[in-house]
């Protein structure tokens, strides 16, 4: 299954110089949160595969305009094809807004989970707009990751964990995929392909 992961910033490759060919064989988009809603829907117009989202603290429209076509998983559990994945959207709270929340709120979302994912047997995917704490995350508090996702990692070892929020251009040293265990964790931002069974990335 190849799965296109997206965050932060808009490609122009797939928005201003799309070609089909660039979407051509994706069987699910994931959005991390922090884009256009009208990207989302452009592409979920021009991709019959699913697309979903969280919100990141930037996407205060998202309320009056919600992306078209797409579905938003935030406190949810998703399935597509077998695949269990787990929305939970947001940055650590730094100033009066939605979209932000404090360790404590975020892990009070995961307890509110906790029986959707005992029937789910578990997550396979871990979506979220912010890394997790002491990885990939900054030391900045927009930047911090929240402990509760270092959590449902050790706890449900989904097999990808996919966030945005950290720009790869912030410093020379952030790498696209790197490992917390048995989980890979993908760093979705502008936009990474990838193969679901396999873990190579495009």
């Amino acid at each position: 299954m190849k799965i296109l992961a997206i965050s932060d910033v808009e490609s122009k490759s797939l928005w201003e110089f799309y070609t089909p060919e660039k979407l051509q064989g994706v069987d699910l988009v994931l959005s991390c949160g922090d884009l256009d809603p009208r990207y989302l829907s452009f592409l979920a117009t021009f991709t019959p595969a699913p697309v979903l989202y969280v919100h990141g603290n930037h996407d205060t429209q998202y309320k009056e305009r919600p992306p078209e076509g797409c579905e938003c998983i935030e406190d949810e559990i998703y399935r597509f094809r077998g695949v269990r994945i787990l929305g939970l959207g947001g940055s650590m709270r730094y100033k009066y807004g939605p979209n932000q929340y404090t360790p404590q709120e975020m892990e009070r979302r995961l307890r509110r989970m906790r029986w959707k994912l005992w029937r789910a047997g578990g997550v396979d995917i871990l979506l979220t707009h912010s890394p997790a704490l002491g990885h990939n995350d900054g030391p900045d508090l927009p930047h911090i990751g929240f402990q509760t996702f270092r959590t449902v990692i050790d706890t449900y070892h989904p097999r990808y964990f996919i966030h945005g929020h950290v720009h790869l251009n912030y410093g020379a040293t952030l790498e696209r995929v790197t490992q917390i265990g048995d989980t890979t964790v993908v760093n979705a931002y502008e936009r990474c392909l990838f193969e679901y069974e396999t873990g190579k990335t495009f």
